[in-house]
């Protein structure tokens, strides 16, 4: 009988197999030909290359379904159902031929080749449907795990991982793929990547592709530094090259193996190879490693939630979660809500924000609305917008369970209580869905006068959580803030509360506002119990955070508690404020500068609209929109923003110079002599990148002829003649595709007059070079700058 993979994990290093496209295109798959078509018109191929990695020693086979979902098979021959019975048919005649039993199919699940919402045109929904129909489809026909690999958008991820999860009980295991600068495409460090795929549920994380085994070492240790699950990793076998037509790369089995050795005495317990290894790499990762065990490993738990990009982690030091997007009290707020006026909440966002919140709270229940539907609405725009994680706050389960089901990231909900009806019905939407959850110290019997029975009700709700297999971790306690007005005995016992229930190893969370509620200069007894109950052990105080007189009393704290190390933080705020001004409101930044590089379109187009009455359309340019297209360029370029910031600053400046254009619709101008095409190469249906760089393009005032994905050569050739273009952009990201781009280089070479700059997941500057391409591109901003260069004479 086979064994459970999920036992044999802890017991044994465990080796998967390598590269499926390189070994295909060595046996007859053609540049730019389906490799998923191979498991139906040439099965004994994929079934040998199968067999080649079992004798090299693999325990895990991987299905040659990378790309087999309708979105990149809509222009094949084959459905996605007839692609996955062929590949899973191949995988198990290579397991029956070998004659072990003990061996593992992996279905693989690769990305769907668009960026999903806002950034992109798919929804999370239909990211979901098309891995589900895979997933239906595999479980059909039987596997034994599922893996989805090579992944750079965490949405993407949870939308893959909640597919397997609906329709499989099978393990899963996600690999992500980060770049040099040690982030995502998107910019999650490796913290928050690893944070959110443990609260998504997978049974194994771990690192795939872009970088070679010397070049992810480091980053494997920083997994190792945060997973308390098993950590894979397979690592390409280093860096592509071209010998004679052919992509070849530079790591021989010995290296590659030495370097995988000094990973599994890390810690990694899975391992195998991505882009150029072979059976002979795999052969020898296995004779170094197979007599080792896993080493045992002890992760610090801490209570974290994340968004897309960004963790932040309470208990540490102080966070703020601020209050503001709440109706309850806030009469433009419950005017916006009814009205779907997402730009007034997406500015109340922006402005806790720059004040310093941490967390944002989210709430829009309202009588008058279908509250479940503005919930997840205002949960898109925010996460689209902006990178803090969010507190999902509503008394309904289902508008909770909708909006953490849409979330990017791992949020915390708000809340459950002492009730029964109350945690039966919240704890398993946190367990499924891996959120994090702040408990209210109340139950039938309302909230108890004493702190001791307030401590009882938090024992309650973590013990309860932990039969629904939640960790206290990710349980926060709030014991309850009261008026003083009304319950003035019964403040200090919320502060007793804070203290015993510190002693239960949960972090406290507390609204701070209702203390001075139906009293009069609220702002002091605000400040006043936020430092005491700071001093008790509150974690993240629910607050206004534009409110001085409390963000005041805030900062100055975390210097005194010795938090914020050298007052950096502190002397920031207020070197050039004086700190007696109390009560003074932020006010966001509302000039087409600020709004451009804040991706708010809306308001940016809104506001071109207004400048042009009075100003010429050429000095907006000028004075506004090169300026922040500059300012936005810088901070990419430091690592300052990522790449969500950069393309919705470039998508509110696209709509700003549509509504110039009509003005100057008269005036040729220069952009028609700068002319540029973009093609992803023929084979290749991947264009995130191309679309990135086309936005960006468009924004500095070059014409852009986009023809779009799997662009057959004489296309591209044709085009480039016919229009007299000087700079073709070409774009590739499987090595299966990069002969193609070559190919492409050199008919450009022999027939036009022009230059080529070429970019995507497996190029670098010096295979660029190789190919003879004119540029190498590595992301969307040199993009532009390199079209600069090609057109500074005109």
């Amino acid at each position: 009988m086979k064994n459970n993979i999920k036992n044999l994990i802890s017991k044994k290093i465990l080796f998967f197999d390598g590269a499926m496209g390189t070994s295909l295109q060595k046996n007859g798959l053609l540049t730019g030909e389906l490799p998923e078509s191979f498991n139906i018109e040439n099965s004994e191929i994929v079934k040998n290359i199968h067999l080649e990695y079992l004798k090299s020693g693999s325990d895990i086979i991987t299905t040659n379904t990378f790309g087999a979902n309708s979105y990149k098979l809509a222009h094949g021959k084959y459905p996605v159902d007839k692609i996955v019975e062929c590949a899973i048919k191949c995988a198990k005649d290579a397991i029956l031929e070998y004659g072990e039993d003990d061996k593992f199919i992996a279905f693989d699940l690769g990305p769907l080749g668009q960026m999903l919402e806002p950034l992109g045109l798919m929804s999370f929904q239909e990211a979901y449907d098309l891995y589900s129909e895979q997933i239906i489809s595999a479980e059909k026909h039987g596997v034994d795990l599922y893996l989805i690999e090579t992944i750079s958008d965490l949405y993407e991820a949870k939308a893959a991982i909640l597919a397997c999860k609906e329709h499989s009980g099978k393990p899963v295991f996600c690999t992500f793929t980060f770049g040099e600068d040690d982030k995502t495409l998107l910019g999650a460090d490796i913290l928050t990547v690893v944070t959110s795929l443990e609260a998504f549920g997978v049974d194994v994380l771990g690192l795939n592709c872009s970088l070679g085994p010397k070049e992810m070492n480091p980053l494997i240790k920083e997994v190792l530094e945060y997973s308390s699950i098993p950590v894979m990793a397979q690592p390409n076998a280093g860096l592509p090259k071209i010998d004679r037509g052919e992509t070849v790369f530079d790591i021989t089995p010995e290296e590659f193996s030495k370097y995988v050795l000094e990973m599994v005495q890390s810690g990694v317990s899975i391992c195998g190879g991505c882009c150029g290894t072979t059976p002979n790499h795999i052969k020898a990762m296995v004779l170094k490693c197979k007599d080792m065990t896993p080493i045992p490993r002890r992760v610090e738990a801490c209570t974290a939630i994340t968004s897309f990009n960004q963790t932040v982690i309470i208990g540490k030091d102080k966070k703020i979660i601020g209050e503001r997007i709440n109706p309850t009290g806030k009469r433009k707020l419950k005017e916006a809500i009814i009205n779907d006026d997402l730009d007034y909440i997406l500015k109340e966002a922006f402005l806790q924000k720059d004040a310093g919140a941490n967390i944002l709270d989210v709430n829009v229940g309202l009588p008058e609305i279908d509250e479940k539907k503005v919930m997840m609405k205002v949960v898109k725009e925010i996460q689209g917008f902006i990178n803090l994680p969010l507190q999902i706050d509503s008394a309904r389960s289902d508008v909770l369970e909708a909006a953490v089901r849409i979330y990017n990231g791992k949020p915390l909900i708000n809340s459950v209580n002492g009730k029964k009806e109350s945690m039966e019905a919240i704890f398993p939407i946190v367990k499924k869905y891996g959120a994090a959850v702040l408990g209210l110290t109340f139950d039938e019997n309302g909230i108890p006068e004493k702190a001791e029975e307030r401590f009882k009700i938090a024992e309650k709700i973590i013990d309860t959580a932990k039969a629904y297999g939640i960790d206290k971790k990710d349980i926060l306690i709030d014991t309850l803030c009261l008026s003083a007005s009304s319950n003035q005995g019964e403040v200090m016992e919320t502060v007793k509360a804070i203290k015993m229930v510190k002693a239960l190893g949960v972090c406290t969370v507390l609204g701070l506002s209702n203390v001075s509620f139906g009293l009069p200069n609220r702002e002091a007894l605000n400040s006043v119990f936020l430092s005491i109950a700071l001093s008790a052990g509150l974690d993240a105080p629910i607050l206004n955070p534009l409110n001085e007189d409390i963000i005041n009393t805030f900062m100055a704290y975390k210097v005194l508690g010795n938090e914020d190390i050298g007052s950096v933080d502190y002397i920031n705020k207020f070197k050039d404020q004086k700190l007696h001004v109390a009560n003074k409101e932020l006010k966001v930044q509302e000039d087409l500068k600020s709004l451009l590089i804040s991706g708010r379109r809306k308001d940016a187009t809104l506001k071109t609209k207004e400048l042009l009455k009075d100003t010429a359309p050429l000095d907006i340019i000028n004075n506004d929109i090169i300026p922040a297209l500059n300012f936005v360029g810088e901070r990419f370029e430091r690592k300052e923003l990522f790449l969500p910031e950069l393309i919705l600053s470039a998508e509110a400046t696209k709509d700003c110079f549509n509504v110039l254009k009509e003005v100057l619709k008269d005036d040729k101008s220069e952009k028609s002599s700068k002319k540029i095409i973009l093609a992803t190469v023929k084979g290749d249906i991947h264009d995130i990148g191309k679309n990135i760089v086309k936005v960006l393009l468009e924004n500095y005032g070059f014409e852009i002829i986009d023809l779009g994905k799997d662009v057959p050569i004489d296309t591209i050739v044709e085009r480039t003649l016919r229009d007299d273009v000087k700079l073709v952009g070409l774009s590739a990201l499987m090595t299966t595709t990069v002969l193609n781009m070559e190919e492409t280089i050199r008919e450009l070479k022999k027939n036009c007059d022009c230059k080529i700059m070429v970019g995507g997941a497996v190029l670098n500057e010096k295979y660029a070079k190789m190919i003879d391409a004119d540029f190498y591109g590595k992301d969307a901003l040199d993009g532009v700058k390199i079209a600069q260069e090609v057109y500074k004479n005109g």
